[in-house]
């Protein structure tokens, strides 16, 4: 079986968003072409509560769907639909956005918070879909045991194993893989023409046949090289270093779709997103019939 290589590693760069949130942009603008459907990764890491404690006070979003994944720390949350609750340790908050939604996300002082912000793009198809949430808990997610590593599985499946979600628009394969130190670890199940990508969160790893070391909080594209059917499967081949690493497998079918991009908006023609921001300053930004949460 063939192995997938390491196409591109994205570092990403220091940001500040929200109110004054310090993060690290791993993927944005720039690297939505190579990462479709994948907009956007923010990375969070800090002891320092200040680094995040003013949060990201009510915001709208359209047409995307935002994953808030912790591995450690709190964030309470509450949205226009009327939900409202706290993401914990191995918790996700994973949120379509759809026809429009406005939502806040406020950290509460923590040990450490630890995780990431993933936005997926929405199919135009989709775009003005019902806005929906849904909140994943430690006990929704199968937790797989190996010799080498501990398998979380948010999104998709691996080995038989269902994850907590599906995917309604974009079938996203989301996996919180931990390695044990020195360790090799084999995936084969993401067909070659789907994105796919590694977010090293924790210690230290190499990817592809030649082992290509990428950094941590760095995100390292991996791409078929074989000349198969892109129904086929190439395997992905990863090693861990002396302290072991964890980091997140997400894959998906890439859209092919123009993108235009607004902030908290992503839409699909430069029209659209202008709607979109007229519906703002209209208050008829939101189009489904149940009570704002603010």
């Amino acid at each position: 079986m063939a192995t997938r290589k390491v196409a591109q590693i994205v570092e990403g760069r220091h940001a500040v968003d929200g109110a004054g949130v310090h993060l690290r942009r791993v993927l944005g603008i720039n690297t939505i072409s190579n990462f479709d459907p994948f907009l956007l990764l923010d990375g969070f890491d800090s002891s320092d509560p200040a680094d995040y404690i003013k949060g990201f006070p009510w915001h709208p979003h359209r047409g995307i769907e935002t994953v808030t994944y912790l591995l450690k720390g709190e964030i309470e949350h509450g949205d226009s639909l009327g939900n409202s609750g706290v993401i914990r340790d191995l918790q996700c908050q994973w949120m379509t956005a759809g026809s429009g939604i406005i939502h806040q996300e406020m950290p509460r002082t923590s040990e450490k918070m630890l995780g990431c912000q993933l936005w997926v793009n929405l199919p135009a198809s989709q775009k003005m879909t019902t806005p929906a949430y849904r909140d994943i808990e430690q006990k929704d997610v199968p937790v797989i045991k190996e010799e080498c590593a501990i398998v979380r599985v948010l999104s998709g499946n691996y080995r038989n194993h269902k994850g907590a979600m599906k995917g309604e628009y974009v079938k996203v394969q989301y996996l919180d893989v931990e390695i044990k130190p020195d360790c090799i670890w084999i995936y084969s199940e993401t067909p070659n023409d789907y994105t796919l990508f590694l977010y090293l969160i924790d210690g230290t790893l190499a990817a592809g046949e030649d082992f290509l070391h990428f950094e941590e909080k760095a995100c390292a594209l991996l791409m078929s090289a074989s000349t198969n059917s892109d129904s086929e499967i190439d395997e992905v081949k990863v090693k861990a270093g002396p302290g072991g690493a964890r980091f997140f497998l997400i894959a998906a079918q890439p859209l092919r779709e123009t993108v235009s991009w607004g902030g908290p908006i992503v839409m699909n023609t430069k029209e659209e997103l202008d709607q979109a921001f007229n519906d703002l300053e209209n208050n008829t930004f939101i189009r489904h019939d149940k009570p704002m949460y603010f």
